[in-house]
């Protein structure tokens, strides 16, 4: 019910389900644990992956436990009315899983992201338009590039696939041209990626390691990727349970 309506209310849960609205609440603390569900004033928003995007479901658990401690990280650079960018990366839609709910303007070309923030009452929503690449639900584009050439955000944030000395990476070329886009329209860039990404190439370079703000990474990251980007004057948000301060 939560999943195809986006958003459904206690009592509408308590009526349809014939079921106490104890045993309604129990069961949306597990969908909240399990990162399916997110619990508001007056209901829930359904968060979980998008059913008809296999490819980025499939993608989702791949260092999933990192994914989320850097989302929980990420969402602390995020003020209340901020204007955002999202793009559609696993790693992102994790942060935007976490910022259902809140007071904000979201940008993204991210069906999954998009459909998080779809019946948000409190966030306006604009969704950048192009073509659909199938496997991700991303838009992507010449269309999706003009768009983007005329916003204006505070705060773009960005999943990547590699980072090594050069750089930033990401592994699709129109992907790539869409992010420089989203980049060139923020007052502050943030990279979220987990550890195993450093060290790695990909298919199209995104930017300098220079070119951004903040990386927000697991406390897995080694201490030559730490030097680096503190030498690139990049702010170093470190995610886990035994990091809780930022490194400069």
């Amino acid at each position: 019910m939560i999943r195809s309506r986006g958003f459904a209310s206690l009592p509408e849960l308590v009526e349809e389900l014939h079921v106490s609205e104890s045993t309604i609440r129990r069961d949306l603390d597990h969908l909240e644990d399990t990162g399916t569900a997110r619990r508001t004033r007056g209901g829930v928003y359904y968060t979980g992956p998008s059913p008809k995007l296999p490819h980025f479901d499939e993608s989702q658990p791949a260092q999933w436990d990192k994914k989320k401690l850097i989302a929980a990280e990420a969402v602390k650079l995020i003020d209340e009315g901020d204007t955002l960018l999202l793009d559609g990366g696993s790693t992102t839609y994790e942060v935007a899983r976490l910022l259902v709910g809140r007071r904000l303007q979201v940008v993204t070309n991210s069906l999954p992201v998009a459909n998080l923030f779809a019946t948000n009452a409190n966030c306006d929503l604009v969704f950048v338009g192009g073509y659909v690449y199938p496997r991700t639900g991303v838009s992507l584009g010449p269309h999706a590039n003009e768009m983007l050439r005329r916003i204006n955000v505070r705060r773009t944030i960005l999943s990547v696939s590699g980072a090594n000395e050069r750089g930033f990476y990401n592994n699709n070329l129109l992907l790539v041209e869409a992010e420089q886009a989203m980049m060139r329209a923020a007052d502050e860039v943030i990279v979220v990626a987990d550890s195993t990404k450093f060290g790695c190439q990909s298919l199209a370079h995104l930017c300098p390691l220079d070119a951004i703000q903040h990386a927000v990474v697991d406390d897995e990251i080694a201490a030559e990727w730490q030097q680096r980007l503190t030498e690139a004057r990049v702010e170093l948000h470190l995610a886990g349970s035994g990091s809780n301060e930022d490194k400069t």
